[in-house]
C-alpha cells in the first residue's frame, strides 16, 4: 500500500483487464478495489459479507435473486448499492465502465456459491496496484 495520496484515474489507467480488480487501499480489514467491467459476470453469492459497489465511470446493472423473484438494478455514473450478505447476484455492464467496491480483504470475485467461472473472469482475491 501506498503512503501517498492515489488518484482513481491513475488506478485505472495502469490496468486493462476487465472483471479483475485491483486493491488501491485497505481500511481496517476492509479492501478498497476498482475495476473495469464491460459484459457479464456470474451468479455467485458472497455467504458471510455484504459487497458495495460505486459506479466511477459508465453504468453497472446488478441482477439479483431474492426471496420474492428476480430483479435488475441500474447504477449510473456515482450511483452505489450494497448487495446483501447471501444474495445471489450478477453484476454486468452494457458498455466499459469502471467501478469501486468495498469489501472484507481476502473476499473472491466470485464468491463462496458460483457455477462454472468463464476465461473472461478473473476468480481473484484481489490484485496489488501497479503503479
Amino acid at each position: 500500500m501506498s503512503n501517498e495520496p492515489i488518484t482513481l484515474g491513475k488506478a485505472l489507467a495502469s490496468f486493462d483487464a476487465l472483471w479483475s480488480p485491483r486493491v488501491v487501499t485497505r481500511v481496517n480489514d476492509y479492501d478498497v478495489r476498482v475495476a473495469k467491467v464491460e459484459g457479464e459476470h456470474i451468479w455467485h453469492a458472497h455467504d458471510d459479507t455484504d459487497e458495495f459497489f460505486l459506479v466511477l465511470d459508465g453504468e453497472l446493472r446488478i441482477s439479483l435473486r431474492e426471496p420474492g423473484g428476480e430483479r435488475t438494478v441500474r447504477l449510473p455514473r456515482g450511483a452505489v448499492f450494497t448487495v446483501p450478505r447471501g444474495v445471489e447476484h450478477r453484476p454486468s455492464a452494457p458498455a466499459a465502465a469502471a467501478i469501486l467496491m468495498f469489501e472484507p480483504t481476502g473476499t473472491p470475485t466470485v464468491g463462496d456459491r458460483h457455477a462454472e467461472i468463464p476465461d473472461h473472469i478473473d476468480a481473484t482475491t484481489g490484485h496489488a496496484l501497479d503503479l
